[in-house]
């Protein structure tokens, strides 16, 4: 193909993306008109579950796009649930909150175990969640659930409770066996044996025998949290079986938790992680174990649908380390998230051909990509390799800027949003910085 072939193709793809992008003319800010976010309804038509991913765990935007989509998906197509990369053991005591029970917001949120989701923008997004449920039938409620089964000190405290009523004299095994599940996070207790797992299966076992009661059904559900929980602290992160790693079993018991609220038929989920979770598939690595979304693009189908969020520029919150090993997540304990800083995309990267097409925050669904209505080059574009930017919890210091991941939008996306500017997401007390 010559240079004059590819900047013609370029130009068509370009086209394509201008006129196919969904502007979200009302903001990015929940609560604003929902006259741009109506088309939503015939691209999402049949699908029970949306995955709203994130490429970092740390921008304002991202937060804010994601509860305004939630309102709208909740008020205008009637989805019930959101489900959350957060701990499945305190995810009840949010459900609660939200439903109209007691208690305080930032305490339940700060329950959920990770630093990235205790800032302004997720606690807007459960009050939220709150003030629609008042008033409504528990049937009419949109609920809240925790999808990853770590930091499970909600799950212990439940099965001692109820081992203090039924059987005190376990609660000694209970505290000495299980109790590193409160704060252990996965793969930092390898063991071969797992032996921690054999004793969470020996709980679960006991508790089964209650479950014809309400306490002992609440108990069974906590003592299966607890045994998912001890098989990711033994795992390894590395195996010869890919499958058998840690990050393999993360994703499929977090699928496993979302297919639990499917099973009611009426169920539809909000689904709210990071982009390299939602994804329906992987492009680096075709033996890789698939993420949470493509778990469920396997069992339901178009029934799923994969929402990359993306940026141009700006800053976003993510823990700072030095190049080389490091001491693991415990050694981030009580630390504040640094800001980090990066310009625009690179010009090969899927941030950049957007930017290019529509430089406003906008939606863009991919499906409509792979019809036979669209243009071949365009079919072409979103079966190839590029390149995106994606971070976690944490960043390389200084060379976080220069990482583009390799991504085919076919395999992993169903839809796309792109956010122009990143900033950085707001914490709540008391671990917001103090600012001079």
């Amino acid at each position: 193909m010559s240079a004059n072939d590819r900047e013609t193709l370029s130009g068509e793809v370009t086209a394509w993306l201008s006129e196919n992008a969904l502007p979200l003319s009302g903001g990015l800010t929940a609560g604003a008109p929902t006259t741009d976010l109506r088309p939503l309804k015939e691209v999402l038509d049949g699908v029970r579950v949306v995955g709203l991913g994130e490429s970092t765990h740390g921008t304002r935007e991202f937060f804010q796009l994601k509860h305004r989509l939630l309102e709208y998906l909740v008020t205008e197509l009637g989805f019930t649930t959101l489900a959350m990369e957060a701990s499945a053991s305190a995810g009840p005591a949010v459900d609660a909150y939200v439903r109209g029970g007691v208690g305080d917001a930032a305490q339940v949120l700060t329950g959920l175990g990770f630093w990235t989701w205790r800032t302004e923008e997720v606690l807007d997004t459960i009050e939220w969640m709150r003030t629609y449920n008042d008033g409504r039938p528990e049937s009419e409620q949109v609920r809240f659930a925790g999808i990853d089964p770590q930091r499970a000190g909600d799950s212990l405290a439940v099965l001692e409770a109820f081992l203090t009523s039924v059987a005190p004299d376990r609660l000694p095994a209970l505290h000495s066996a299980l109790g590193v599940l409160a704060t252990a996070y996965p793969g930092s207790r390898p063991d071969p044996e797992q032996k921690l797992m054999r004793d969470a299966v020996n709980l679960l076992e006991y508790v089964r025998g209650h479950e014809d009661t309400a306490a002992g059904a609440v108990a069974v559900r906590h003592a299966r949290i607890l045994v998912r929980a001890a098989d990711l602290v033994t795992r390894n992160g590395q195996h010869p079986d890919p499958e058998r790693t840690v990050l393999a079993a993360r994703d499929r018991y977090m699928a496993e938790a979302v297919g639990e609220i499917l099973d009611h038929p009426a169920a539809k989920v909000v689904l709210w992680g990071h982009n390299s979770h939602v994804a329906k598939g992987r492009t680096d690595d075709a033996e890789a174990p698939a993420p949470l979304g493509g778990h469920l693009r396997e069992r339901y189908g178009d029934a799923y649908y994969a929402m990359g969020l993306l940026f141009g520029e700006g800053t976003f919150r993510a823990h700072r380390l030095w190049p080389g090993p490091w001491s693991g997540v415990g050694a981030l304990t009580g630390r504040i998230a640094d800001g980090n800083p990066i310009g625009p995309a690179p010009k090969t990267t899927v941030e950049a051909q957007l930017a290019a097409a529509t430089p406003a925050d906008h939606l863009l669904d991919l499906r409509a990509a792979e019809t036979d209505d669209a243009p071949a080059a365009v079919r072409e574009w979103v079966g190839a390799t590029h390149g995106t930017r994606t971070f976690g919890a944490l960043v390389t210091r200084w060379f976080y800027r220069r990482e583009v991941t390799a991504v085919r939008l076919s395999e992993e996306y169903d839809g796309l949003a792109y956010v122009a500017v990143s900033t950085d997401s707001r914490p709540i007390p008391p671990y917001r910085p103090v600012r001079p």
